[in-house]
C-alpha cells in the first residue's frame, strides 16, 4: 500500500536522517516522502543535509518544503540588519557557516563570499522551496496555519514558516489534518514523540537538541504509524 512518510526539522543531523529512512524502509517507487523544512542550523552537517535533500527531490521524487531556518540562511547571504544576523548566529548559524565553508576560521564577510561563490545551486534550491503541500487527506507545512484566515493559502508567507501558539493552541479552520514541524513536540506535550491532536499532528522531535528525529507514516485518512531515531548529540 502507498505510504506518505513525513519528516521535519533535520537541522544538519544527516546521519540520523539517513538512519531513519533506513528504519522505515523508504522505497521511492512506492512511498511519497514529504520533508517539512529546517535542513540547516544547529547540527554539524548542514551542507551534507541540503545536498541529500536535493538528491531526494531530484532522484526520489521527494517533496521538500521551506522552513524558517532555511529562509533565514538564504537571507543571511544578502543584505540583512544586525538583529537578523544576531538571531541567525544565536540559533545555530555558526554551525551552518562552518559546514558550508569547511572551516570556522573565516569572518562573516569571507564566509558569505565563499558560500555565494561555491554553493549557488544549494542556495537557489532552498530559496525556491514551496511553503506547503496538500494531498487528499492532509495539509503539510513547516510551522502551521493561521486560524484567522479562512482561506489558509492567503495567509502571510511568514506564518507558514514561523507561527506557533495561535496555530498549536487553537482549532484549525480546515477540514484536513495539518501535519507540521517547527514547534518541538516536547514543548507541546512534554516528550519528543509525535503529538496527535484532533486536527493537527506535530512531528518535530528535537533532534538537534539531543532528543530524536521522527517519521510519521500515513496510510489513508486515519492510519498512522510513527518511527524515531535518537539523536547522536546536542547542538543547542
Amino acid at each position: 500500500m502507498h505510504r506518505t512518510l513525513v519528516i521535519s526539522d533535520i537541522h544538519g543531523c544527516v546521519e540520523e536522517f539517513k538512519q531513519l529512512l533506513d528504519k522505515v524502509n523508504f522505497q521511492a517507487e512506492e512511498d511519497q516522502l514529504v520533508l517539512l523544512g529546517d535542513y540547516v542550523d544547529r547540527g554539524p552537517n548542514s551542507l551534507e543535509t541540503v545536498e541529500f535533500v536535493m538528491y531526494l527531490v531530484r532522484d526520489k521524487q521527494a517533496i521538500a518544503l521551506k522552513g524558517n531556518h532555511d529562509q533565514r540562511f538564504v537571507d543571511m547571504l544578502g543584505e540583512v540588519d544586525t538583529l537578523t544576523e544576531m538571531k541567525f548566529f544565536e540559533h545555530g548559524g555558526i554551525q551552518t557557516f562552518k559546514s558550508f565553508c569547511g572551516s570556522d576560521s573565516m569572518d562573516l564577510k569571507q564566509s558569505r563570499e565563499h558560500i555565494r561563490a561555491n554553493c549557488s545551486e544549494h542556495i537557489a534550491f532552498l530559496n525556491q522551496l514551496p511553503l506547503y503541500h496538500e494531498d487528499e487527506t492532509h495539509i503539510y507545512v513547516h510551522a502551521g496555519l493561521n486560524p484567522s484566515y479562512t482561506d489558509w493559502k492567503t495567509q502571510p508567507e511568514r506564518d507558514f514558516m514561523w507561527i506557533r501558539a495561535p496555530f498549536v493552541q487553537q482549532r484549525t479552520v480546515v477540514k484536513k489534518t495539518v501535519v507540521f514541524g517547527h514547534t518541538p513536540t516536547k514543548d507541546i506535550h512534554g516528550k519528543p514523540d509525535v503529538w496527535f491532536d484532533r486536527d493537527k499532528i506535530g512531528i518535530d522531535g528535537g533532534c538537534a537538541y539531543g532528543l530524536q528525529i521522527n517519521c510519521l507514516e500515513i496510510k489513508g485518512k486515519q492510519q498512522y504509524k510513527t518511527y524515531s531515531v535518537a539523536s547522536k548529540g546536542s547542538w543547542r
